[in-house]
């Protein structure tokens, strides 16, 4: 699998429909001119970084809340796995599983590492019209994601 295009800001965030770890059907595109949307998509479950990134949107909670931003975590693992993740840290947000990384893949992150292909670290701001207006790779701080982001909720 090779990552599609690379998206950027202003570009249309493509629509994508996954289960997250309750079994529930997410579609982006029912969030569409009613809320804005954060995707963290992240390498592993109950790995320290990814625990740190997820630990601090949790506890940042009641401002992505505040803005009405909704926020979902994504990566390939599994049903359990992510309940497993959710649970021990309390997230108040639902984690979405990506099993075959095609949604990762159309949002350029994924890469590749020796023989694997493996989720990259990326967050993805999205308006209520679809419009990606903050992509960042790696570990963005809550407050730079919520400075570009409340202008768009």
């Amino acid at each position: 699998m090779s990552p599609t295009k690379e998206l950027s800001v202003g570009a249309m965030a493509p629509d994508f429909s996954l289960s997250d770890e309750q079994g529930s059907r997410i579609r982006l595109s029912d969030f569409r001119k009613k809320q804005a949307v954060v995707l963290i998509f992240y390498p592993g479950d109950l790995t320290p970084g990814c625990t740190l990134q997820l630990c601090s949107i949790r506890d940042d909670w009641k401002n992505f809340v505040t803005n009405q931003i909704a926020v979902f975590g994504i990566n390939h693992a599994n049903q359990v796995s992510h309940q497993k993740f959710s649970k021990k840290y309390s997230f108040p947000f639902p984690l979405l599983i990506d099993a075959d990384k095609k949604v990762s893949a159309q949002y350029g992150a994924i890469q590749k590492l020796f023989s694997a292909t493996v989720i990259r670290r990326s967050v993805v701001g999205i308006d209520k019209d679809g419009v990606i207006r903050f992509l960042k790779r790696g570990m963005p701080k809550d407050a730079e994601i919520l400075k570009i982001m409340k202008s768009y909720s």
